[in-house]
């Protein structure tokens, strides 16, 4: 079965993914579980060898602090599927759990795994070349689609990288604004 099939089938159905039971509190209780894990933070934005493609742009609070809501702006949608990016290259499976978690709920309900087990599958199935470029990859914001500020479209042909994807690899995903942050709903 190609990569995308499956991650099709797990993310369309479910985000890519398969379940984390849904969302930032099951990501963190499975990161509480698994203590050789550290657990996905919403409050940063993780380092990147190359600059995010929405650098310069972001204020210093673009990300979220205790209670404080997301920005809901196009700048934070990037930020956070650039964080799913560079999760899905390091094989952070709290971090792609986390972003991923309202898909993974919905291919969960469908009958596939949680986050958890489906995406260390889909970690097997990215070539060592693809994970390395995804550790770095950025998004050009002149590419991404924006329906309405809580759904924004993240087409395959905004990812940029040192390797190549294609949609059958990666595909292009949905983010919605959901309990206060962009969170990736759906996958085509």
């Amino acid at each position: 079965m190609k990569t995308r099939t499956m991650v099709s089938a797990a993310v369309s159905a479910c985000v890519m993914v398969a379940a984390c039971a849904c969302g930032p509190e099951k990501a963190k209780e499975d990161a509480a579980a698994k203590p050789s894990q550290p657990a996905a933070s919403t409050t940063s934005k993780e380092p990147s060898a190359a600059p995010s493609a929405s650098a310069g742009t972001e204020k210093p609070s673009a990300a979220p602090t205790g209670n404080q809501p997301a920005p809901m702006t196009k700048e934070r949608a990037i930020q956070r599927y650039e964080q799913y990016l560079h999760g899905l290259g390091r094989e952070d499976i709290a971090t792609v759990c986390e972003v991923a978690g309202p898909g993974a709920k919905k291919a969960e309900e469908q009958g596939f795994g949680p986050c958890t087990s489906t995406y260390v599958i889909v970690f097997q199935m990215i070539s060592p070349e693809q994970k390395k470029a995804l550790r770095t990859a950025t998004v050009d914001p002149g590419r991404v689609v924006v329906r309405t500020l809580d759904k924004i479209e993240m087409p395959l042909e905004a990812v940029r990288s040192s390797a190549t994807f294609t949609e059958s690899d990666l595909g292009s995903y949905t983010l919605e604004y959901l309990k206060n942050d962009y969170y990736i709903t759906d996958g085509k």
